[in-house]
């Protein structure tokens, strides 16, 4: 909402000294959003005067061009000639006259000029070389009969300041010169004039018919007859200026009218051209394939929740938002019927975003109206419409519905006081409400407050402590920090996380948080089959996206997105982790239930609706492409593989101390033999490996893309870790291989290596694998171990350490049939 200063200071009685910046001060401190105070007209400067058109000579120049030589009276001893183009005026006509030395908006300087044969002793100007308005076509000519002479700045109202205010959804009433002036005269504590102070014509039965067919859209209509209005009348040029600086076009008398009160009161009003009129006017809601040109030109399809102002041919006007064209005041105008009303705030945003149409009066309506201004502001709009238009507006008053009714809240007199920290008198709590609008009674103890009519957001105590503390003042309220209880910090599961998330930044993966909504069509792109439980996902009812409507199942699909628009932005070796929550369809009843708030559920209700809650276990997942190691003078670089994501998979486990059991498998969307199934104590974990070709084709990847994805909950997050018992004694080496079927994993190797080997073994590592169809035989490899053994307090011999060795390749025997290479 802009304000000029100086309309502000119509109707609250500022200190002169105040400036712009002073006033925006004070409404930030009363909780108003200032965001700017702007200064137009402040770059006028030098003489710019009225003056009279003394005589007109129109000549034609060489190049074939009309101009009029003028003798313009500015309250000198002798007319001044000024060469104009413009043919809009006439001789006796008050004009605007910028003399030599003046300086225009824009900064324009003005100086006296030999042009066409003449010397141009000055500038008749434009209301578009003034900043009052668009026109630039004609000269501004002023009604009546200012003084020659005469400051034009001063008259016109030429330099002012306007604070241009974010208004904020509860403030409403501050979406008018009304709500702002009020608390400006609040924080200066000075008198306010409201502008919405007048008393209505009575009704006497001659206004134009009205009817409110559907309640719920409007609880009160208004209505007032405008007849005998000049076509020819035009805005007064401080009106004009006004809407400029408000933001706004002047357009003609009537609908500069409706806007400006619209802007000075908060209500706006639709005017309408009577004769184009077919009966009564009614508010009802669309009917099945009823159609509405609007105000700008577009045919609109009706929908049955759209409220209208309709005649007997039809629908006029969608109701709050815009009028339509077939009853547009035009230029042969005279008679209007001015309409006001309250709409349902609900129903109007509605419609504004079902047309995708918002306008200036459907921002006020769908923030809800003062009820009680629709008559007075009519009324302000006919004594405009009378004294620029000679309209008479003496009789045709309707109004229709009895508006909404106001309650009384109960507020405890200590009750800010508590809230803000504070002593608050009681006096001041009901002065500061009073200074609000609001109507106030009671004991000591407790009062009786009735809200305003413009402060719909009054509903409760909380909204009333709000008021009275913002009022006293939001600096008064002190500020002292809680002290947090000793010994809290982070749980041990938040530790754990952010371990994992340094272990793998620290083995070169960059972290990412992706989007967790998804696209029907990636599970097809992921190759996933029709029972795969990650198919079923859960949609959202209402979606940012209608493109991603489904929460993820998987962390892949959006760590792949980013994958593939960093690779579009030129970087190519990526290796990327996200770790967040998953949402798995449960077994409870979907959609849940919206229960009220009238009373406590039910312990069955609420075991429904816990039923209902998706499983949102914690996953991480990683991505990779491109060279894992760079290139260098060590050697060319080296592209990432499968037993990368795998390798990721072990810093995982390795951080949060959990031993980690890598099989083969076959599962989408990998490649099914560069796929490994992560295990622990045998429960699955996650799965890591190459994507599947056909996968990396769909989703426009590079070649060989691998990628990981475990479940946190139950690698086990947070858990006791117990740190490793460490041997101050030396240990034996061993090395053992062995010829094993290709078929035999070489976990499941390392696994009987480890049971049979015994507490001595304190660890166990794969370093070579070796394969000769020859030398070992078809279908069978070798793969050697390096084994460390270990006693808690003594140093071991020889024969026991080579026993638990024995022991150990037996036991892989008995399981794999694994045979001693020799």
């Amino acid at each position: 909402m802009r304000a000029p200063l100086s309309w502000l200071r119509e109707h609250a009685d500022l200190p002169p000294e105040v400036t712009g910046r002073d006033l925006a001060t004070r409404l930030i401190a009363a909780g108003l959003e200032v965001e700017t105070v702007e200064q137009p007209g402040h770059d006028i400067s030098g003489p710019l005067v009225i003056g009279r058109v003394v005589s007109i000579e129109e000549e034609t120049a060489s190049n074939g061009k009309t101009i009029r030589w003028c003798q313009v009276d500015v309250g000198e001893a002798e007319p001044r000639g000024i060469v104009c183009g413009a043919l809009n005026f006439a001789r006796d006509d008050r004009v605007v006259v910028a003399l030599p030395g003046a300086t225009l908006p824009g900064g324009f300087a003005i100086t006296a000029r030999k042009t066409y044969g003449h010397l141009s002793d000055g500038m008749i100007c434009s209301a578009r070389e003034l900043g009052t308005g668009d026109d630039h076509t004609g000269i501004l000519v002023l009604a009546g009969e200012p003084a020659t002479g005469a400051d034009a700045v001063e008259l016109l109202g030429l330099r002012d300041e306007v604070l241009d205010i974010a208004v904020t959804p509860d403030r409403s009433y501050c979406l008018s010169i009304r709500g702002i002036a009020r608390e400006a005269a609040t924080a200066y504590e000075v008198a306010f004039r409201d502008p919405a102070a007048l008393e209505p014509l009575p009704i006497d039965g001659s206004g134009h018919p009205g009817e409110i067919a559907d309640p719920s859209g409007a609880d009160r209509l208004v209505l007032r007859t405008v007849t005998g209005l000049d076509p020819a009348a035009t805005s007064p040029v401080w009106l004009q200026r006004r809407l400029v600086l408000c933001g706004m076009r002047p357009v003609s008398l009537p609908v500069d009218v409706t806007n400006y009160v619209m802007l000075e009161t908060g209500q706006p009003m639709h005017a309408i051209d009577r004769a184009k009129l077919s009966g009564p006017l009614m508010v009802r809601r669309a009917r099945p394939g009823e159609h509405l040109v609007t105000l700008d030109g577009v045919d609109r399809t009706l929908d049955r929740d759209d409220l209208l102002v309709a005649d007997d041919s039809g629908p006029i006007a969608l109701a709050g938002i815009m009028g339509g064209a077939s009853t547009e005041i035009g230029p042969g105008t005279t008679d209007v019927i001015l309409e006001a009303a309250h709409w349902d705030p609900a129903t109007i945003s509605r419609g504004v975003r079902r047309h995708k149409l918002p306008s200036e009066a459907a921002k006020r309506f769908e923030r809800d109206v003062d009820p009680e201004v629709a008559g007075p502001a009519l009324q302000r709009a006919c004594e405009l419409l009378t004294r620029y238009g000679g309209a008479d507006t003496r009789h045709g008053v309707t109004v229709v519905g009895p508006g909404p009714q106001r309650v009384t809240i109960t507020l405890p007199v200590g009750l800010p006081a508590r809230v803000a920290g504070t002593p608050i008198p009681p006096g001041m709590v009901v002065r500061h409400l009073e200074q609000v609008g609001c109507t106030v009674a009671g004991s000591e103890d407790m009062l009786g407050v009735i809200p305003p009519s413009w402060r719909p957001d009054l509903l409760a105590p909380a909204d009333l402590v709000e008021e009275v503390v913002r009022l006293e003042g939001y600096e008064k309220i002190p500020s002292t920090l809680p002290s947090p209880p000793p010994g809290r910090g982070l749980t041990e599961r938040q530790r754990a996380r952010r371990s994992v998330g340094r272990a793998l930044a620290e083995a070169g993966f960059a972290e990412v948080l992706s989007y967790p909504f998804v696209a029907p069509d990636v599970h097809d792109d992921f190759g996933l089959e029709a029972d795969d439980p990650r198919r079923n996902a859960l949609r959202l009812a209402n979606p940012l996206s209608e493109a991603e409507p489904e929460l993820r199942t998987s962390l892949l699909p959006g760590l792949l997105a980013t994958l593939r628009r960093n690779i579009g932005r030129g970087l190519r070796d990526l290796a990327l982790f996200e770790a967040g929550l998953v949402y798995l369809r449960g077994d409870g009843e979907l959609p849940l239930p919206v229960l009220g708030v009238e009373r406590r559920p039910t312990r069955a209700e609420l075991a429904r609706l816990l039923a209902g809650i998706p499983g949102q276990p914690t996953h991480l997942a990683v991505v990779l492409a491109g060279a894992r190691d760079p290139a260098g003078w060590w050697g060319p670089a080296r592209p990432a593989c499968w037993a990368d994501a795998v390798e990721a998979a072990r810093t995982v486990a390795a951080t949060v101390r959990v031993e980690l059991t890598v099989r083969s498998a076959h599962q989408a969307p990998w490649h099914p033999g560069r796929c490994a199934t992560l295990l622990r104590d045998g429960r699955q974990l996650g799965y890591a490996g190459e994507l599947h070709p056909r996968v990396v084709a769909a989703l426009d990847l590079p070649e060989r893309t691998s990628a990981m994805e475990l479940d946190l909950d139950a690698v086990g997050l947070g858990g006791i870790v117990r740190a490793p018992a460490l041997s101050t004694y030396p240990p034996a080496l061993l090395d053992v291989a062995l010829v094993v079927p290709d078929e035999a994993p070489a976990a499941e190797v390392a696994a009987a290596l480890r049971d049979g080997a015994g507490p001595l073994l304190e660890s166990l590592r794969l370093f070579d694998l070796y394969t000769d169809p020859e030398r070992l035989g078809p279908g069978r490899r070798s793969l050697a171990y390096a084994l460390r053994f270990r006693a808690p307090d003594r140093t071991l011999t020889v024969d026991e350490a080579s026993a638990a060795r024995d022991a150990a390749v037996a036991e892989a025997a008995r399981r794999t049939g694994a045979v001693l290479r020799t």
